[in-house]
């Protein structure tokens, strides 16, 4: 049972955190940033060519990850791979004791840095969700053919954008996705408790029962959060923030202090987490510090966990 599984099904405050493999074939770097965290959270999500881009594949960091006694959280998208490649990457990653993933349709190639790439999308989350409990629970392939020896069994997660209208869809595509064996949800990043609870709300009116861990995403800049909020749907940075790093960068050139916007991004994740926590909104946390997760250790202490 994966370090996440054991601290969901027992109450445990769950925190997970967000790394992408590299654009090439060294993983040196991406591994010491994961070392750090280690202890720190309760597993690493390995991304799987986020935004479409190409970068090294997700099952090859994860498999280092646990050789280096790091816990992996696999994430499997159907955009470039059918039913039969996402098995086999499953099995695969099953015999190397890879139990954790996270099961995401992915971004059109079309948005991402090699567009003449052809999507495939046999799946979507839902589908791959639904393909594994099938084997788990009949013991054999997508095709009906038994496997020889156990079917592997993976601690099922999947995504949900609580910022969304209308929310009936989100909340329908939710139900799907717990239908189809989903067994805890980590959000698209939110940033104030208020459209959190919104969302809540809607999933316990609806009679949902699943944890949810909320998506945090520590700012960088005022320039990184209007592009979010333009650009990559289900973000909604709130103005009284982006005025607040536009603040903080205006004292930093005053000051010379360097580093002053992305110091109050850390607090500001900081302050909601430990929010988060205290009101026991959610079973845990999914932090997202896109290239900055040495910062993770800290805003967790300073939010008052670990």
């Amino acid at each position: 049972m994966s370090l996440l599984q054991k601290a969901l099904e027992s109450g445990t405050f769950a925190v997970t955190a967000e790394i992408a493999p590299p654009k090439g074939s060294d993983f040196s770097g991406v591994l010491e940033t994961a070392k750090l965290l280690a202890g720190t959270v309760h597993g690493i999500n390995v991304t799987d060519m986020q935004s479409a881009c190409l970068k090294a594949s997700s099952l090859g960091l994860c498999i280092q990850l646990k050789q280096a006694g790091v816990e992996p959280i696999l994430q499997v998208t159907g955009r470039d791979r059918n039913r039969m490649a996402i098995l086999a990457d499953m099995l695969s990653a099953a015999s190397f004791g890879i139990d954790t993933m996270l099961a995401l349709t992915g971004d059109h190639p079309v948005v991402g840095d090699c567009r003449e790439a052809k999507p495939v999308y046999d799946l979507d989350s839902v589908g791959i969700l639904r393909m594994l409990s099938r084997v788990e629970e009949t013991g054999c392939d997508c095709g009906g053919n038994p496997l020889t020896g156990l079917a592997p069994k993976f601690f099922k997660g999947a995504a949900v954008t609580p910022v969304y209208e209308p929310m009936v869809l989100q909340i329908a595509k939710l139900r799907q996705k717990v239908d189809a064996g989903a067994q805890y949800i980590q959000t698209q990043g939110v940033f104030d408790t208020e459209s959190l609870k919104r969302f809540l709300d809607a999933v316990d009116q609806a009679d949902i029962h699943v944890p949810i861990m909320a998506g945090i995403i520590p700012l960088k800049s005022a320039g990184m959060a209007k592009y979010m909020n333009e650009n990559v749907p289900g973000i909604a940075v709130p103005q009284t923030q982006i005025d607040a790093l536009e603040a903080a960068a205006g004292e930093g050139k005053r000051t010379g202090v360097k580093g002053l916007p992305g110091k109050l991004g850390c607090e500001l994740a900081a302050e909601l987490i430990g929010k988060i926590k205290e009101e026991g909104l959610c079973a845990g946390v999914h932090i997202m510090a896109i290239g900055a997760e040495a910062n993770i250790p800290g805003i967790l202490q300073t939010a008052g966990i670990g």
